[in-house]
């Protein structure tokens, strides 16, 4: 069969997720295993998001509200914006395709820091839109590299804060130094999947420039903090003009019914919430300690994972973590050949990542 393919499309690497634990069970045989690769909740979803999923069950023969009224609301008094703010996603990877294929035409430009999260590559090149690559300076994205690199043909930039996968966050007066440069015909997506985690006071948060004179756009996910990784269901805030043009391109019902019952319960369950970034937060101070005391070089984070200089070849390192019982990511494909990435998990998922690690280097 023969199928003509945009010579753009041909030019995308398909995105490669962690290894689920049911692929470790049949490759290698090894039960009980522990995952810390794909930087999800260690202690599951909320019990409250749960039961309102199940109370859900018996809807599943109607389609789901198109326009999330119930979860807009709901994040509507959370954070101080009208309904119309909001563009709910199948995850915040579906808000990014929406921008780009609604606001990116082919030959236009989009700035990434490099290396972030894939997708945005992958969705400005299936725009037939110019992904414009920017270095990491010591991990972290330089608010400077990025201007260097606008260009009358710019519309778009990436800005993951915290930065997947380095756990690196910008700065208060580098953002606004950094949006005060650009004219405002420019679209900055601030990709803040892992806010919830962040204890540095200095890092700036996208929500205090949504009502600007610059078109800002915060997204936020219930995969990470919420513990709904599996549900896939997120949100986009921006000004009303902007939102009105996603929801022109927006599948109609592109958020499942169970996805967003339990995305509001989630919302109303802040003693989880809480709990997750605690257990978090001493899950990477015992990290820390133990890799120093191990000697195993390291490098701190704002999010609920971090990277680990293995010293050698990662690909290789991942796979005898895996003999191990242990899943971790190896950072490879990201341009860091001996760096693993790992999150958090669980206390004694904790101490058999050490264990391993220990074995292993």
């Amino acid at each position: 069969m023969i199928v003509k393919v945009p010579e753009y499309i041909l030019s995308i690497e398909p995105y490669k997720p962690g290894k689920p634990i049911d692929e470790l069970a049949r490759e290698y045989g090894i039960l009980n295993a522990i995952k810390l690769a794909s930087n999800e909740n260690p202690l599951g979803p909320s019990p409250m998001a749960v039961q309102a999923i199940v109370l859900a069950l018996s809807n599943l023969h109607r389609y789901p509200d198109g326009r999330g009224h119930d979860l807009t609301v709901k994040l509507s008094a959370r954070l101080g914006f009208s309904p119309d703010h909001f563009v709910l996603g199948n995850g915040s990877d579906d808000l990014i395709g929406m921008l780009t294929r609604a606001l990116l035409q082919p030959g236009d430009e989009a700035i990434i820091p490099t290396p972030s999260f894939l997708m945005y590559d992958i969705d400005v090149r299936s725009a037939g839109a110019i992904p414009v690559h920017v270095p990491l300076r010591s991990l972290a994205i330089c608010a400077n590299d990025l201007l260097e690199k606008v260009t009358s043909r710019t519309r778009m930039v990436f800005i993951c804060n915290p930065n997947n996968p380095t756990g690196t966050v910008m700065s208060r007066n580098d953002f606004e130094a950094f949006i005060g440069a650009l004219s405002s015909d420019i679209v900055v997506v601030v990709d803040e999947a892992y806010m919830e985690f962040v204890r540095d006071p200095d890092c700036f948060r996208s929500m205090e420039y949504i009502q600007g004179n610059k078109p800002i756009v915060a997204l936020r996910t219930f995969s990470k903090a919420y513990g709904l990784a599996g549900l896939r269901i997120g949100y986009g805030v921006m000004a009303p003009e902007l939102a009105e043009i996603l929801h022109r391109i927006r599948q109609p019902f592109n958020v499942s019914l169970l996805a967003q019952a339990g995305a509001v319960a989630a919302l109303e369950d802040e003693a989880f919430l809480h709990k997750t970034v605690q257990t978090v937060h001493e899950g990477l101070d015992f990290l820390y300690a133990e890799l120093d005391r191990a000697g195993v070089r390291y490098f701190p984070t704002q999010a609920n994972f971090f990277l680990i200089d293995a010293g050698q070849n990662a690909d290789m390192v991942f796979e005898n973590m895996l003999k191990k019982g242990v899943i971790v990511r190896s950072m490879s494909s990201y341009g860091y050949p001996e760096y693993i990435r790992v999150n958090t998990g669980l206390p004694e998922e904790n101490k058999r990542l050490v264990q391993a690690i220990e074995q292993v280097f």
